[in-house]
């Protein structure tokens, strides 16, 4: 896998398909190569090139010591779009990876082309704060729960009632999150970026188009707190998602990348050839 070095750290990443870059950016905890399940897939058959990455804390890329900041994968992503020249490029971000986005589109506005925010929020209320407070209390704590017991916490946050209610699917995603491990644990140093500041006012100065999509059963990032995202940035539109909870493009990988195409398409800078025979892989590195 190659790497970028960037703000002092290296990053792996990925990069397939041709056509206009979408970069995207995931969630805390989890690596880049999630995308490559249902979204990069779906965008390079639609006529985009993807490009993938794991974020600081997540191997292969550097997990240098310490709590990270906002700043700190704010810092991280924009000098992967610089040194890979991927600017203007199009954004998708999921939850910690909307955060980043949403920085990136206040504070470098010529890198961004456009950006398609999931599960995302703009600031915090009490429940998500309590949330973000118990763990980082047990992590701080050094107990570690049994892999079964995090599986079924991890399944009741983050999936929809709909997919908890189904026998097959359910036994599926408690089986890949006792694999994954503790999430509280998972990231390290991620678990201390602070995504619960409230950042409406800021978001008005967003002036590259930008498309909000919330998952009605998020626990995490609610759909009231994602659809503020959208009130507060200037011509956002906002997309609702049934039956899904925090992984909702996991959930609901069809609805939430007919979304996401269809969005990019009114964006991109030349109009996309919906051809699956454009799907090439490329790699490459940079330094």
């Amino acid at each position: 896998m190659p790497f970028v070095n960037t703000n002092g750290i290296r990053l792996a990443y990925e990069s397939s398909g041709q056509g206009e870059p979408v970069l995207l950016i995931m969630g805390s905890g989890a690596a880049g190569r999630v995308w490559q399940m249902h979204q990069t897939p779906a965008l390079n058959r639609a006529g985009y090139r993807t490009i993938t990455f794991d974020n600081r804390g997540i191997a292969p890329s550097d997990a240098p010591p310490g709590r990270y900041t906002l700043d700190d994968v704010v810092a991280d992503t924009r000098g992967l779009i610089e040194a890979l020249d991927l600017g203007p490029c199009h954004l998708v971000g999921a939850s910690l990876g909307a955060a980043i986005a949403q920085e990136l589109a206040i504070a470098a506005p010529h890198l961004v082309r456009s950006a398609v925010l999931i599960a995302g929020r703009a600031r915090s209320d009490a429940f998500r704060r309590a949330q973000t407070a118990a763990d980082r209390a047990l992590l701080e704590s050094g107990v570690r729960l049994p892999s079964g017991y995090t599986a079924v916490r991890s399944a009741l946050e983050m999936l929809s009632p709909a997919t908890l209610d189904d026998s097959a699917a359910a036994a599926v995603w408690l089986d890949l999150f006792e694999l994954s491990g503790p999430g509280a644990q998972a990231g390290g140093g991620q678990a201390w970026i602070d995504t619960d500041t409230d950042r409406r006012a800021a978001l008005g100065a967003v002036t590259a188009p930008c498309r909000v999509i919330g998952f009605a059963d998020d626990l995490v990032s609610p759909p009231h707190l994602a659809a503020e995202i959208a009130q507060a940035i200037p011509d956002c539109d906002y997309v609702e998602i049934p039956d899904c909870g925090h992984l909702g493009h996991l959930e609901r990988p069809e609805e939430v990348n007919t979304a996401i195409i269809e969005f990019l398409d009114k964006h991109a800078a030349a109009p996309s050839a919906h051809d699956p025979e454009r799907g090439s892989t490329e790699r490459g590195s940079a330094a």
